[in-house]
């Protein structure tokens, strides 16, 4: 069971999220579309809401007119236009600036940039994620263990990730190791290839946890095993085979003991890891073993994205969902935590 605390009429939202100038004006129109829908879900169910398109790194003139003390800041920036892989610096702007926002805090974004190190935490605290290498720089693979997956390791949203990137030999995989270095300019992670059921996991809260129903994608129509997986068509590509073919499955089919240990590794690596508010695991299932493949601290709640499609199988509407979100946040704040 899902609980909800909404108090929406008394915690007032500036929505920021980031428009970025080297965009096509379709992806700006998407952008803006997106970003509206979710300002008025949470104006709704009862939210003052402030939507405040960010353009440019000067967040701190963008909010000038705003009192930290009055506002809740629902942070949808994926970064500060015209620098990458810096969704971070947002969250750090935001935290001098004194304002009280949703999702995860500047440092634990930051480690979220990086595989490896997000990898790394899950193995020590014996979270199973899958055997990993990284390579820096053109050189012979060493890796024995096929199929393998190849990704740049500081990238989100499956970018770099295509039906090349499951490789089935040294010498595929050197190719792949090769282009990755080139074109993304950062180091690559192979992992072993998980051959399994994929699901996608949201979990929200802080000193309660709760997982809303887990997500399936069926990637049954797929044969060929390099391409059974998310790659970046099947996120973004509308028309795509990927996009059209993967089947979403809505609560997931599992036993009640398959969904307990699910469950179970999702909140542990939403502990570990240093989630806040909201987050959203994918995971793959081998041998009755569930592996996290990637932690996304601040997960896609796009009205159409998995978090939003388990919500509402949980009985929540979309308003109702990102409204927790922002209650979530609120208990942080000396004005609103007295109420939420």
């Amino acid at each position: 069971m899902v609980t909800v605390n909404v108090v929406p009429g008394k915690i007032p939202v500036i929505l920021i999220y980031n428009i970025n100038p080297e965009w096509s004006e379709e992806e700006k129109k998407e952008a803006v579309c997106a970003s509206e829908q979710l300002g008025q879900a949470l104006k709704e169910v009862g939210h003052r809401t402030i939507c405040l398109p960010i353009e440019n790194v000067d967040l701190e003139n963008r909010l000038s007119k705003f009192d930290p003390y009055e506002y809740i800041v629902f942070n949808w920036c994926e970064i500060l236009p015209g620098i990458i892989h810096s969704e971070w610096m947002v969250a750090e702007k935001l935290e001098k600036l004194g304002f009280i926002f949703t999702g995860a805090d500047s440092q634990k974004l930051l480690l979220s940039q990086d595989k490896n190190r997000v990898k790394e935490m899950l193995r020590q605290a014996g979270i199973p994620t899958p055997e990993w290498a990284l390579f820096t720089q053109p050189t012979d693979c060493r890796w024995e263990k096929y199929p393998a997956i190849i990704k740049p390791v500081n990238e989100h949203c499956s970018e770099g990730i295509d039906a090349d990137s499951v490789v089935l030999s040294p010498e595929e995989a050197q190719a792949r190791i090769d282009v990755i270095l080139e074109k993304y300019q950062q180091p690559v992670l192979m992992e072993d290839f998980v051959d399994g059921r994929e699901f996608h996991v949201a979990v929200w809260g802080n000193e309660k946890l709760e997982v809303l129903p887990a997500v399936e994608m069926d990637f049954s129509y797929f044969k060929n095993i390099k391409e059974r997986l998310c790659s970046y068509e099947a996120k973004f590509i509308a028309g795509s085979k990927h996009y059209e073919k993967i089947e979403t499955l809505v609560p997931a089919p599992l036993s009640k003991k398959e969904l307990n240990m699910l469950n179970k590794v999702c909140e542990n690596a939403y502990s570990v890891t240093g989630c806040r508010d909201y987050a959203r695991f994918d995971v793959r299932l081998r041998n009755g073993i569930f592996y996290i493949l990637d932690v996304n601290h601040n997960a896609d709640i796009s009205l159409d994205a998995s978090m939003a499609c388990a919500a509402q199988a949980a009985g929540l509407s979309y308003g109702e969902m990102v409204s927790n979100i922002v209650c979530l946040a609120a208990k942080r704040h000396s004005v609103w935590g007295k109420i939420t």
